[in-house]
């Protein structure tokens, strides 16, 4: 029948009714919303029915939906005051789970709009429903992941490059912008009238091309965590010399984060070297508080020949901090 057919356009769904008698029921045929076929259904007897449910299927068994929207009815003809819901949201199986009794003696033509404002999926297993329309949280996400496979592109084919990069082994190209942008060091190479503003090169031969590399790839945010691990130590120095604050925070949480004896005497010079506090403490607790320092007695000689003598009297006030008598 005619009337059974429901339009839709974005969330909205309106029915139009065209022939509604005393004592009557009726039910829309399916439309779609979100990922679920949906009927509404109307039924007369002393109030005005209106139902909400999704149609029977895989994807309303397997993923019920929860529903968040609001109702309205309304006469098609007479300038009548419509019938508004407050706003429901309700786990929508079955024909019998939403009701809405509207006191009201409408028949004959009648329309009944449903404005969907959310539609979540219940997960079966417990756990926090997810909504399938982007929220401004996925919209951002969506944003970034365009935005860094632009500049990976931008990087990767040197997309109106205006710097070159001279390493220890090889040139890269790069974009003033990116790097003023990250580093106040940068920056102000390319602001005042040095070498690097006029020839538009930068000389970093303490770095291989390879490490350079990495370095770029964090400043254009498309750094791979295997990358990242492999060149901490040279990303260490280059954050110290460039002055960029999150990537030397983020390489000490990564030096402290697997301390052993093998590496715990050079994690200990770099911390000194750097001024990485936290690092530096941690090194400390894993020799004296949990006796490491045993581990590495053979190693030791040679480096408190090398080591600062400010930081072999640290490593000797902690000797005696761990070694006090009760």
């Amino acid at each position: 029948m005619a009337d059974s057919k429901v339009e839709t356009i974005s969330r909205l769904a309106q029915w139009r009714i065209e022939n509604f008698g005393p004592c009557s029921y009726k039910k829309s045929d399916p439309f779609k919303v979100g990922i679920w076929s949906w009927h509404l259904s109307v039924e007369k007897n002393r109030y005005l029915y209106v139902r909400l449910f999704p149609e029977p299927s895989r994807a309303s068994k397997e993923q019920p939906p929860i529903a968040r929207f609001v109702l309205r009815v309304s006469n098609a003809v007479a300038n009548r005051r419509p019938y508004i819901s407050p706003v429901h949201e309700r786990l929508l199986r079955t024909c019998d789970d939403f009701v809405w009794p509207v006191d009201s003696t409408f028949h004959g033509r009648f329309i009944i709009d449903v404005e969907f404002l959310d539609l979540k999926i219940c997960p079966l297993n417990g756990g926090e429903a997810s909504s399938i329309w982007p929220s401004d949280g996925m919209m951002q996400s969506v944003s970034t992941q365009s935005t860094l496979r632009c500049l990976s592109r931008m990087l990767d084919e040197a997309i109106h490059a205006d710097v070159t990069i001279h390493t220890a082994d090889g040139t890269l190209r790069a974009h003033k912008a990116i790097l003023s942008a990250s580093s106040p060091v940068f920056q102000s190479m390319f602001h005042h009238d040095l070498k690097e503003k006029e020839s538009s090169t930068i000389y970093i031969e303490d770095m291989s091309m390879e490490s350079c590399m990495a370095l770029l790839s964090y400043l254009y945010g498309t750094i791979k965590q295997e990358d990242f691990w492999k060149h901490r130590l040279a990303l260490l120095g280059a954050a110290n010399k460039y002055d960029i604050a999150d990537l030397k925070n983020a390489c000490e949480e990564s030096l402290l984060e697997d301390i052993n004896s093998g590496n715990v005497l050079e994690r200990l010079q770099e911390a000194w070297l750097y001024q990485l506090d936290k690092l530096k403490k941690g090194c400390l607790t894993y020799l004296f508080d949990f006796g490491k320092i045993y581990d590495v007695r053979e190693e030791i000689n040679n480096f408190f020949r090398q080591a600062d003598r400010e930081l072999m009297l640290e490593m000797f006030q902690e000797v005696l901090t761990v070694w006090k008598p009760v």
